[in-house]
């Protein structure tokens, strides 16, 4: 995408965006206020809560209001991309951003550097070219709710997470913009997360950061847009971190300085937050915890996932009719390579079709053809396998945070006589 038709298709004004707008979104949108009445979907798969409709999007389902967590529904992941309205949003702190005014933001690269930046969002659009990654952005608590026992935090179902096409500048030109200093250790990145945080924590700004010498960030995006389109206020305008196959706890919302540190980062959300067991798997017990015995570690990479989208279990599936299971796949360590679907809750194996490759870091569709022959309840079952061969495990996982589930997921489905 050239700075030509980025422009034409992002519609740039100089005023900025607030949250406050009626947003202009697809036409589903009546149609879903209409039926938000009845309901999220699945509870089984999505958290419990109302679905409320924010400005630039859909209907979505409240886990807080403030800091904004809404969790997408599951009819939204048929697709390979998920619409910008139906995307999942996940602010840390209360005092997140309403608006944004463009004229007076800038994007400061500085600290460790022979020459600080002060950037607008026109030089990030018009002075770097534009870079374009389809990838999965997905909150470190998705599926926090399966937790056995249960652990502190947002009681994310199965959908804080949703797969987009970003465009923007890469990280690493920025970087040679500025000159990186010898000596540098960390990249640290802020973005307008403001509030309490944990008390007495020093945790009232939102500060990630990554070793300079990690290679996720030669991947590493500065995005200015969304699926082709700015991205929405919740989402991080006017520009967020994209950082394909790390979890969303690195992918900092309305990113406006990134700071090269001579010394390892060890503010709050690096040495307290966002931690997970130095374990094959990142599980522990509660026992281990409590006695110490854990070594903790920052979270990154994703596991690989698989997920069935329908049938969801809310209607019956005719015996004898042929249906199509459908779902998708990820990994954050490489592109899915193959996916298995089983009708006897996980058995028996069997291979899928699977759909476009969109790139390694992207949702990859499947589906598979079936045709239920008796009455009664089915056990659907998936599983997927990346490129670094690793295959969905069939047992859960326990950690203090809440973080790294990817258990092999289920369907129940009702088969009833065909008329």
């Amino acid at each position: 995408m050239d700075r030509r038709t980025a422009l034409r298709l992002l519609g740039w004004g100089g005023a900025g965006v607030a949250l406050g707008d009626v947003a202009s979104v697809e036409p589903a949108l009546a149609r879903a206020l209409r039926s938000a009445a009845q309901g999220a979907g699945d509870p089984a798969w999505n958290s419990g809560g109302p679905l409320v409709a924010y400005p630039e999007k859909l209907p979505l389902i409240v886990l807080t209001d403030r800091p904004v967590q809404l969790e997408t529904p599951r009819r939204y992941f048929r697709d390979a991309f998920t619409d910008n309205a139906a995307f999942f949003v996940r602010w840390h702190l209360d005092l997140h951003p309403n608006a944004v005014d463009l004229s007076a933001w800038r994007l400061r690269v500085e600290g460790n550097v022979g020459r600080t930046l002060s950037l607008s969002f026109d030089d990030l659009v018009n002075r770097f070219s534009p870079v374009s990654v389809a990838a999965v952005n997905q909150c470190s608590g998705n599926s926090r709710s399966r937790f056995t026992p249960r652990v502190a935090g947002g009681q994310w179902g199965h959908g804080a997470m949703g797969s987009a096409t970003w465009t923007g500048v890469r990280l690493r030109e920025l970087l040679e913009a500025a000159g990186v200093r010898p000596g540098s250790v960390d990249l640290q990145f802020e973005g307008l997360d403001r509030g309490r945080g944990p008390a007495g924590r020093g945790s009232h700004r939102y500060l990630k950061a990554l070793r300079l010498d990690d290679p996720v960030l030669d991947d590493g995006l500065v995005a200015y847009a969304m699926n082709g389109q700015q991205l929405p206020m919740l989402n991080g305008f006017p520009a967020r971190l994209v950082v394909p196959g790390y979890f969303a706890t690195y992918w900092m919302k309305s990113l406006t300085w990134i700071r090269v540190l001579p010394q390892p980062d060890e503010n709050f959300w690096m040495q307290s937050g966002y931690r997970v067991p130095d374990t094959p798997g990142g599980g522990t017990t509660p026992d281990n915890v409590r006695a110490g015995r854990v070594t903790m570690v920052p979270i990154t990479r994703m596991p690989v996932r698989s997920f069935i989208v329908s049938p969801d279990g809310t209607s019956r599936v005719p015996a004898g009719l042929p249906t199509t299971v459908r779902g998708i796949g990820f990994s954050g360590n490489g592109a899915i390579t193959r996916v298995e679907w089983s009708e006897d809750g996980g058995r028996s194996w069997r291979d899928v079709r699977l759909g476009a490759d969109h790139g390694p870091h992207a949702f990859r569709t499947w589906e598979a053809a079936w045709t239920p022959r008796v009455p009664g309840e089915v056990s659907l079952a998936v599983r997927a396998t990346d490129a670094r061969g690793d295959v969905q495990r069939d047992a859960p996982v326990w950690n203090p945070g809440g973080y790294l589930w990817n258990r092999i997921e289920r369907q129940v489905v009702t088969v009833g006589r065909s008329a």
